[in-house]
């Protein structure tokens, strides 16, 4: 009997089905650190443990999209081992902040599967909740992945398929507790723009890039205990489409995040994931530049020091996006574009 896990592949999977994902994961300032280190986040509230206090945090906390990633990464061994591609996100609710000594672990629950019209692979849809050691909701979200078939001719399975939420109601947002930002300071956060600045339609260049590294991108996807062998495995990417591997997709969703404080410095917290796709793969060697646009603005329930932004982040590489670039003519993303993340924040008002 082999020891060894071969991961699921897509006829292991079912609907209903509840995966309680191995190695919970204790969160250190080691780990905040070497995440500053791979992309430069520059949001006071994550930075800097006195002005965390001065707006009802018990101190710092870690990156949201930290909290995200060692989520992610617990659910990678079971549902996306034999992963040809993470495609998509929705539903995404963040709930109480994570701090440095923190241990997250997850469950996910499988919610549809589609056999491809291939025979090969199939798309795999899960609800994934993460908590920390004392229960308490970190984050729940939706994604769905491309897997491979072990057999491929193995009968196709009925289709199911989720009904997911195409934006997330600002009543379903998980307000820190304690929180007030009514003394904020703009000063001290390095922008002076709140959210009473900024308007629906409105496109925000966020100016910089950043070139993708091959040593960079796979200590962050070790980092965060990501298996998926498209990340590491160059004998198996000699036979696959591309002849190389695959950058972790949450790599670029971090990036672009730190990019885009250059423009939207005061999104001091993410409340949701209303969607995502990862438009085109990325590789070692791109660099990145990413743009903003405003889609939504709304007051948060019950409060009048925070509003909330919904915004879509777009990374697109090796050029600037001064032009906001999305799409062709035809409605199909551009090759040059690689990720479409429909986010909301909470900023100061």
């Amino acid at each position: 009997m082999s020891k060894t896990n071969p991961g699921n592949y897509f006829e292991d999977f079912q609907i209903g089905q509840e995966i309680r994902h191995a190695t919970p994961r204790t969160i250190t300032s080691g780990d905040v650190a070497l995440y500053t280190g791979l992309y430069g986040p520059r949001f006071a509230v994550q930075s800097s443990d006195e002005f965390a206090q001065s707006i009802g945090f018990k101190a710092a906390p870690v990156d949201d999209l930290l909290a995200f990633h060692m989520v992610f990464g617990k659910t990678v061994p079971d549902v996306s081992l034999n992963a040809v591609a993470n495609l998509g996100y929705a539903g995404g609710v963040f709930g109480v902040p994570v701090y440095p000594g923190d241990t997250v672990s997850s469950v996910s629950t499988v919610t549809g599967i589609k056999e491809n019209s291939n025979g090969k692979t199939g798309v795999v849809y899960v609800n994934s909740v993460g908590r920390n050691q004392r229960g308490e909701m970190v984050l729940d979200y939706n994604r769905w992945v491309m897997v491979r078939k072990r057999d491929e001719s193995a009968p196709a399975p009925e289709t199911v398929l989720p009904e997911l939420p195409g934006v997330v109601a600002p009543e379903a947002f998980q307000i820190p507790v304690g929180l007030d930002v009514s003394g904020y300071s703009t000063e001290l956060s390095g922008s002076p723009h709140r959210w009473d600045d900024y308007y629906v339609g409105e496109k925000i260049d966020h100016v910089d890039g950043m070139t993708l590294e091959e040593a960079e991108h796979q200590i962050a996807t070790r980092l965060y205990q990501n298996t998926a062998k498209v990340h590491f495995d160059q004998v198996a990417a000699n036979g696959g489409r591309f002849g190389k591997r695959l950058i972790y997709g949450g790599h670029i969703i971090s990036l672009c995040r730190a990019l885009s404080f250059n423009g939207l410095g005061n999104a001091f917290r993410i409340a949701a994931i209303n969607a995502g796709a990862h438009a085109n793969p990325a590789f070692a060697g791109d660099t990145i530049f990413a743009w903003s646009e405003v889609l939504g603005k709304f007051e948060v329930p019950g409060r009048r020091d925070l509003g909330g932004l919904r915004l879509r982040l777009v990374a697109v590489r090796d050029r600037q996006a001064s032009d906001f670039p999305l799409k062709d003519a035809d409605g199909k993303y551009r090759s040059d574009v690689l990720l479409d993340f429909d986010y909301t924040v909470l900023i100061a008002r």
